[in-house]
């Protein structure tokens, strides 16, 4: 399964992009994994609403740009659904057996969503009630691909 983790918003902190690179250089043995950084709209608090909308419309059009037409998306938003690290390896083998070869993870930036985008998902998928910096959660992401994929293979990595 090849993944791709679709952000807006660059990382700026070296402890997340070298645990990102780890990751990713573990991820390497079972699939391809690209992360595609979009822009990120620059704002200043506070935002009228109209403004808010204006800049998650401008972000979303980014990341719809993005997406594959054949990729199964999974986005990431606090009213998704929860799984566990199981249930996030069970969907990606099913996805995988019925021939399903890529898959689009989006994080959003830090206003959120634009409806559009939520509603282009085939899965949306919240990792808490808690609220984490977009940023921290490419990294949370990242570890749980690779967690999944390990599972998958039935080995020792989760416990």
């Amino acid at each position: 399964m090849n993944v791709r983790i679709i952000a807006v918003g660059r990382l700026k902190e070296r402890f997340l992009t070298e645990g990102i690179k780890e990751y990713s250089k573990r991820i390497a043995r079972y699939g391809r994994l690209v992360i595609v950084e979009l822009k990120e709209e620059s704002f200043k608090e506070p935002l009228s609403s109209r403004e808010r909308e204006l800049i998650m419309f401008r972000e979303g059009e980014r990341i719809l740009n993005q997406l594959g037409t054949r990729s199964f998306v999974c986005v990431l938003d606090r009213t998704g659904d929860q799984m566990s690290s199981q249930d996030l390896a069970d969907k990606m083998s099913k996805l995988a057996v019925s021939g399903v070869s890529q898959m689009d993870f989006v994080i959003g930036g830090s206003l959120g969503l634009d409806q559009r985008v939520l509603d282009r998902a085939d899965s949306v998928l919240s990792f808490s009630e808690f609220t984490f910096p977009h940023q921290l959660m490419r990294l949370i992401l990242v570890e749980q691909v690779y967690r999944a994929m390990t599972i998958i293979r039935g080995e020792r990595y989760h416990k």
